[in-house]
């Protein structure tokens, strides 16, 4: 069995959604096709959501009504038949009568996370109804009925494995399937959301909980690139990667794929494959737990937004545990590190994510001198570095010899090299590493 997952561009329009039908029926192999809302529908909805938030009810019901009528003129080019066409515009009615009510109550987490659900719901019980139009036998799976999350807001994989196989036992003769992306239950029973990784996740969620052949995951690029196509010219997909090397790319810029959605396929050994709806015979990316042998260095990726910090204390000399009490704030407020160096006297480390900043670097100046940096970003090579590779660090720093360099990781892992530059210099350093590496 295999699960195929389909992002918001590819079923943004009626004719991409017909394409979609077409690519998942392509042979005889039992699949759960998984689905996002149409394009722009989330965005749509957390602007919603927003404006309920502020109490600004009329705005509220104004972006409510465009993105009805949005819908209104997607379902007359989706099916074509009057049942069918009934059919559609019911779901909608349906749906949209629940976000009218919103302005009139009061609007909390619980509401906005219902509120977000609606898009997948809309495009999977609209898609069924394609499909069912054509005289196509799928089935409906709620996702609402499998996906659930803990109290630490983790899948419960094991639930999730025991009531989907369940569902699909019982549907006997039955190869398509259509569920949602991205929307779950938490512990309580209450609507929610994987926020992280969104439907990809769902996707690498569900191959683990069924043991699927292989996950796919269908866009509008032709897999995973060896560089940033929007700033690098000629770049190439990558046809093998490793989850090692996959989860280092998409944590740190690949915007093909959340680094979250590694972690089932990888933890299962579930092969995950990079496909374009818009090229379905290209071959895509082929993630595996295969290192491919076809050279060390595989691709160069790019993570903005990112805030260096160094902390400079004559108390870490000879200290024991001074690492260990600046790692203790950044816990405390509750911040991910993405990189670090030492030296005898100082530690330099970075974030993405400056919300808690002011509280950090109030506490960290109880440690020493604190030094900011913004606007930084973080260039990662990545490839197969194990100790039998030589050169690769050389060739990485004379293609950078004419870039500033912050800071430099490599050691950490051994399919990683992180380079800090100012964001001034992320597209040189991309340009740069592109013209030497490959």
């Amino acid at each position: 069995m295999q699960v195929y997952k389909f992002g918001g561009t590819s079923v943004g329009r009626p004719e991409r959604m017909h394409r979609v039908a077409e690519l998942i029926q392509a042979d005889s192999e039992r699949k759960i096709v998984v689905l996002s809302a149409l394009s722009g529908t989330t965005n749509a909805l957390v602007a919603i959501g927003d404006a309920l938030t502020a109490k600004n009810n009329d705005l509220a019901r104004q972006l409510i009504e465009e993105l009805y009528e949005h819908y209104l003129a997607f379902y007359p080019k989706l099916v074509i038949g009057d049942n069918a066409l009934a059919k559609a515009k019911q779901i909608i009615d349906e749906h949209f009568s629940f976000i009218r009510t919103l302005p009139g109550h009061f609007f909390n987490k619980r509401l906005n996370k219902e509120l977000l659900a609606q898009g997948e719901l809309m495009s999977t019980k609209l898609f069924t109804t394609y499909l069912h139009e054509q005289g196509v036998k799928a089935q409906l799976l709620p996702a609402l009925d499998f996906m659930l999350v803990n109290e630490d807001h983790e899948p419960d994989l094991e639930f999730t494995s025991r009531e989907l196989s369940a569902l699909v036992e019982a549907a006997e003769g039955t190869q398509l399937f259509i569920t949602q992306g991205y929307i779950c239950r938490d512990h309580e029973g209450e609507v929610s959301n994987l926020s992280r990784g969104g439907s990809d996740y769902t996707a690498t969620l569900i191959g683990a909980a069924i043991q699927a052949s292989e996950t796919q995951i269908w866009t509008d690029i032709d897999g995973m690139h060896n560089n940033d196509p929007r700033v690098v010219e000629n770049t190439f997909p990558i046809p093998e990667l490793s989850f090692d090397e996959a989860s280092e790319l998409a944590y740190f810029g690949a915007k093909i794929l959340h680094p979250t959605s590694i972690i089932p396929a990888q933890r299962y050994n579930v092969p995950v494959r990079l496909k374009n709806t818009m090229e379905p015979k290209a071959p895509g990316t082929l993630i595996s737990q295969h290192f491919s042998a076809t050279g060390a260095v595989k691709a160069v990726a790019a993570k903005d937004g990112i805030t260096a910090i160094k902390i400079r204390s004559n108390r870490m000399v000879l200290a024991y545990g001074f690492i260990r009490q600046i790692f203790e704030v950044f816990e405390k407020y509750k911040t991910p590190i993405d990189m670090i160096t030492t030296s005898e006297v100082a530690v330099s480390l970075t974030i993405d994510n400056d919300e808690q900043l002011p509280q950090i670097l109030e506490t960290l100046e109880k440690f020493g001198q604190v030094q900011v940096d913004r606007n930084q970003s973080i260039v990662c090579v990545v490839g197969d570095f194990g100790e039998e590779k030589v050169g690769i660090a050389t060739k990485v720093l004379d293609a950078m010899e004419e870039v500033p360099i912050r800071m430099i990781s490599y050691g950490g892992s051994d399919y990683n090299i992180s380079l800090l530059v100012g964001s001034e210099n992320k597209e040189k350093s991309l340009c740069r590493l592109n013209e030497f590496l490959f």
